[in-house]
């Protein structure tokens, strides 16, 4: 004898519905988040790094992330391409795909960043709606944007696939800053420029090094 999911006696079952998920409910973990940041040293984030191909977002994340290693701090980090090797395999660039994109890898960052790691997220994620999303679903203060502010003249000339030149000749279409918009943040927590003063350009070292005094003043770490 199987009772009726909802109702067994007097006792209602305390699952609920959540988008397309029927009969779930959400179970806590026996070891809270300050406790696994306690023993990890540090407090856990997420790194958003957005801006256009070529802007060198995972160039300088993987540089703050052996930056963080050498100071002893637990990362992961969560790169575009990487992913679309997996999990989002499924996922091509209409602007639906993105969207589900963005929204899986913020849900995956968020659970990173819970557990106390500090998580390095480098995705073009052109739309602000999808950013403002991610944000929206963490804990204040656990989203740090930072906006890869760099002249797509500049992500032109790099052009690490070909995929500018590509999408010039129209061999490619939908790519974000040619024939797709690319919304720049109004309010990133960080926003990294190419050059200085004098137009000479800045090092993914020099770069990363903001980013360590930012997660320090944030104290993060």
């Amino acid at each position: 004898f199987r009772a009726p999911l909802r109702t067994l006696g007097r006792h209602f079952t305390t699952a609920y519905n959540v988008g397309s998920s029927t009969n779930i409910k959400w179970h806590e973990g026996m070891v809270p988040r300050d406790r696994k940041e306690q023993i990890l040293g540090q407090k856990g984030c997420v790194v958003w790094f957005t801006g256009l191909s070529g802007s060198g977002k995972s160039t300088v994340a993987c540089t703050l992330e052996h930056a963080l290693a050498d100071l002893g701090r637990a990362t992961v980090l969560l790169d575009g391409d990487n992913v679309r090797h997996g999990l989002n395999n499924n996922l091509g660039f209409t602007p639906a795909d993105r969207e589900e994109n963005i929204r899986r890898i913020g849900e995956v960052s968020k659970l990173f960043c819970e557990a106390g790691l500090i998580t390095l997220v480098s995705f073009i994620s052109p739309y602000k709606r999808d950013r403002q999303l991610v944000r929206s679903r963490m804990a204040e203060g656990d989203f740090i944007e930072v906006y890869m502010k760099i002249p797509i003249s500049i992500c032109e000339e790099r052009d690490p696939k070909g995929l500018y030149k590509a999408a010039r000749a129209g061999k490619v279409k939908g790519f974000t800053g040619v024939d797709d918009p690319y919304e720049e943040p109004e309010a990133a927590e960080l926003v990294i420029t190419a050059t200085d003063e004098s137009g000479k350009l800045y090092s993914p070292q020099f770069m990363a090094q903001q980013l360590l005094d930012c997660l320090k003043d944030r104290k993060v770490l």
